[in-house]
């Protein structure tokens, strides 16, 4: 099984939204953006932040990818 944030990329180039912006805004660390760059888990509460951003929910900025 395997995330991917693919929609939270998106929803940062609508926004016109950087790393560091993000970062800033969700309060989280380089470590925990780099772990999202590489499509690997990161917290339940770091998702809930990331919301709180875009006022969306947890399945407009990731998905589960289920191995066959």
């Amino acid at each position: 099984m395997q995330v991917s944030y693919m929609k939270l990329q998106k929803l940062m180039i609508e926004n016109q939204m950087k790393r560091n912006d993000l970062m800033r805004a969700a309060e989280i660390s380089g470590t925990t953006a780099t772990k999202i760059n590489k499509n690997e888990p990161v917290s339940l509460e770091v998702l809930m932040r990331i919301c709180k951003v875009f006022h969306c929910d947890i399945g407009d900025i990731c998905e589960v990818i289920l191995d066959d």
